[in-house]
């Protein structure tokens, strides 16, 4: 009897299944937007020419982190690029000529928006305005205003006398308790910088007492501002270092050991 051949099994065939990367989309860098640009320094010209080209007076060169050297800059109306080794053809140049202190740069105009941002003058003579950096910046303001008032409102009578009398001079000891109030809180309100450094100055209520002390005909400093004397007796008590203001000069030495002594023996007379 004839046997049958076993037909082999046939051989599992493996399916890879390939994966189609989705291709990556690129976002671009560069906002398209309106942009406005305006001179640092609350300068506002009637008109002011921006360099636009490189030369030995107004170099315009910029680091290419791309590249890994500095390219050289120029604003052509007729070209794409802002760097001068990727320009070609004819050129046609154009001033940038900023109007009372502002420039509005449309977003049709990519290539000199480019321009300002690699400009070598940008946040130095111009800037771009950016609301919410603008707005970062007021908050600062205002919250250095809210601690000089807040500061100025829990501040004894003294010490207010002290820093005022920075900003206003001998004047204030004709001032009224109120008057003083009232001037302090405008001070900080319209110099919280000033105010906050003068409040957390240590030697500005010594200032003030050599100053009453002074204005007082206890002691008295000389009409080159060089040396207190008393004013009793005209025995000196210290000499003014040269090129220091004097009551700043001696409020340090008020914290000497012969300095202290002095402060006391004032102290007393005052009151």
């Amino acid at each position: 009897m004839e046997k049958t051949k076993k037909k082999p099994a046939a051989k599992a065939v493996e399916t890879v299944e390939k994966t189609v990367e989705a291709p990556k989309v690129v976002k671009p860098t560069w906002e398209y937007k309106d942009r406005n640009y305006y001179l640092l320094g609350n300068k506002n010209p009637l008109t002011y020419t921006l360099p636009s080209r490189h030369n030995s007076r107004y170099p315009l060169v910029t680091f290419d982190e791309k590249v890994g050297y500095e390219r050289e800059l120029r604003y052509a109306t007729n070209q794409k690029s802002i760097f001068v080794d990727e320009q070609k053809g004819q050129i046609t140049l154009k001033h940038i000529v900023f109007e009372n202190g502002h420039l509005m740069v449309p977003k049709e105009k990519r290539n000199l928006q480019e321009f300002l941002h690699k400009h070598p003058h940008a946040n130095l003579i111009f800037a771009e305005y950016d609301r919410v950096e603008e707005a970062k910046d007021d908050v600062q303001d205002l919250e250095l205003e809210l601690i000089a008032m807040n500061a100025a409102m829990d501040m004894d009578v003294d010490f207010a006398e002290a820093i005022l009398r920075v900003e206003l001079g001998t004047r204030v000891s004709k001032m009224s308790s109120k008057e003083l109030k009232r001037d302090l809180l405008l001070f900080a309100r319209k110099n919280p910088s000033l105010f906050i450094d003068l409040a957390n100055d240590e030697n500005v209520q010594l200032r003030n007492f050599a100053i009453i002390a002074t204005e007082s005909n206890i002691i008295k400093l000389s009409s080159d501002n060089r040396t207190f004397t008393w004013a009793s007796n005209d025995r000196k008590l210290m000499n003014v270092p040269f090129d220091e203001n004097p009551y700043s000069a001696i409020a340090a030495w008020f914290k000497t050991d012969e300095g202290l002594e002095v402060y006391r023996s004032i102290e007393k007379k005052i009151k």
